[in-house]
């Protein structure tokens, strides 16, 4: 038979049936999946789901909210035959405004000491509410009260009274747990509660610009509304983050979760137990990301670190020896492996306690040992630029005209009277630092050597080349006695 008369009798298509058939079969043979596993699919995950399920919670939570300004309502004569209905609809009874209305929310916790009753939420959960209601996975209902909360991760602890001990989950490692390992969120997503999702984290250390202490686990474990506030454990059932926010055009899940790291809320979730507040540790700088340019300019062996812009006169970090342009590499025995992580490691690290802190200082690492001030409410900021400082004489150097201070270009500038340095008069568009650097800006360090003069900078430029170094790191500092370093070319 032609090829044509075995597609027309339908043999053709038979054939090819049956080749599809055997490479399914000789896949399954190279891959030797057992047939027991092709009936109930990967291994499951409900006894630990089971025994962690009973310590997860919902909370709802209610308070007033101002209605409207809009029309007046309508006047009825007490007495009347409807002036009753029109009281209990509008809630005059309740000591509120005619206009407040009662709205509620619903959320996820878990509880971390089943016989005092301490639960874990967010607080955004709850903030603001007038009445917290914790709902336990047996039906139950019970009061809440607020013991504490930290806005600058979201975590708040809540405080029940269980007529008997409460099923309790512990805190495992968050910096163990590696991109790739299985994770289960359960939590009252929707108003569905007790729902368990799985999934794997997708990254660690993430930013989205939420607060100054942002180190989100990413998960595509499904979260949703309703999850706020709920665990994300590992396969050990330890609790690993608390779910917390989602990116989402649609409101839904989308596969991208973000969970507050375990360890982060530990400290928080013993600080605000303890003492209905977080104390978090200070260090008395203002600091920088080491960029490409400042690591070549410092000879770092790679882009890591925390390069302080300035220090906090009579500060822990000022009273320790650390100056402008050291860069912090360790706290604690801990890496700082880039800017961020810094804040983070002193926030958590004991009041009072002496660490060892390790710095790079012009090319020479260094031990100093600094006593832990306590971070002030007004003092807690994201990390930024600096300080104060400024400069002398005239000349062009890389692009740039500098100028020795005088009254006149310092009322020019608004540059105050302590400020010495170089001034910057004037940048060349085509100047290798045009866009770092603008004109009033004062060049006060170059290459870590305290600049006085613009004769300063040219005498440091020509030792940078000798030595055949191609930049140089200059501390600059702006009207506003913002302190920041850049890296320039000197060739």
């Amino acid at each position: 038979m032609t090829a044509r008369g075995l597609w027309r009798s339908g043999a053709w298509r038979d054939v090819r049936l049956v080749r599809c058939s055997l490479a399914v079969l000789f896949c399954g043979m190279l891959v030797a999946v057992p047939a027991s596993a092709q009936k109930r699919g990967p291994e499951s995950v409900a006894p630990i789901a089971e025994g962690l399920i009973e310590a997860v919670v919902n909370i709802s939570t209610s308070q007033a909210i101002k209605g409207p300004q809009g029309l007046p309502l309508p006047s009825v004569p007490k007495g009347s035959p409807y002036h009753e209905y029109f009281e209990e609809f509008f809630d005059n009874r309740s000591g509120r405004s005619p206009q407040d209305r009662m709205v509620s929310s619903l959320g996820s916790g878990f509880i971390v000491d089943g016989k005092q009753g301490i639960i874990v939420t967010n607080n955004h959960v709850i903030d603001g509410a007038e009445e917290i209601q914790v709902n336990l996975h047996d039906g139950s209902k019970l009061k809440a009260e607020l013991l504490g909360k930290d806005t600058k991760t979201d975590i708040a602890i809540l405080k029940v009274t269980p007529k008997a001990p409460l099923k309790e989950v512990k805190f495992g490692s968050s910096q163990a747990i590696r991109v790739g390992d299985w994770v289960m969120a359960i939590g009252n997503p929707f108003g569905l509660g007790g729902s368990v999702t799985l999934g794997i984290i997708s990254a660690k250390a993430r930013n989205i610009n939420s607060g100054p202490y942002d180190d989100y686990l990413q998960t595509d474990a499904s979260i949703n509304k309703g999850n706020s506030g709920g665990p994300l454990f590992n396969m050990d059932g330890e609790v690993v983050g608390v779910n917390t926010a989602i990116i989402s055009p649609t409101g839904g899940s989308i596969g991208i979760g973000f969970a507050v790291p375990a360890d982060t809320v530990g400290p928080v979730v013993q600080q605000l137990t303890q003492f209905h507040e977080v104390r978090r540790g200070w260090l008395g700088v203002k600091i920088q990301s080491v960029s490409e340019e400042i690591s070549g300019a410092l000879g770092l062996p790679e882009n890591a670190g925390a390069l302080i812009a300035a220090v906090t006169p009579d500060g822990p970090a000022a009273k320790g020896g650390i100056a402008a342009g050291d860069v912090i590499t360790k706290f604690d025995n801990e890496d700082v492996t880039a800017m961020r992580s810094l804040p983070r490691l002193v926030a958590r690290a004991p009041i009072d306690k002496q660490v060892p802190v390790e710095i790079l200082r012009k090319g020479e690492r260094k031990t100093l040992q600094i006593t832990v001030g306590r971070l002030a409410d007004d003092e807690e900021k994201a990390p930024g630029e600096g300080d104060s400082k400024a400069a002398p004489a005239s000349t062009d150097v890389l692009g740039l005209k500098l100028s020795a201070l005088t009254d006149a270009l310092r009322s020019k500038y608004g540059l105050d009277a302590t400020v010495k340095g170089a001034l910057v008069d004037a940048v060349d568009p085509k100047s290798p630092a045009a866009g770092s650097i603008k004109a009033g800006d004062v060049i006060v360090q170059a290459a870590n050597e305290p600049v006085a003069s613009p004769q300063d900078l040219t005498r440091r430029i020509d030792s940078i080349k000798k030595s055949k170094r191609t930049t140089m790191m200059l501390e600059v500092e702006d009207a506003k006695g913002g302190h920041r370093f850049v890296s320039v070319p000197v060739e």
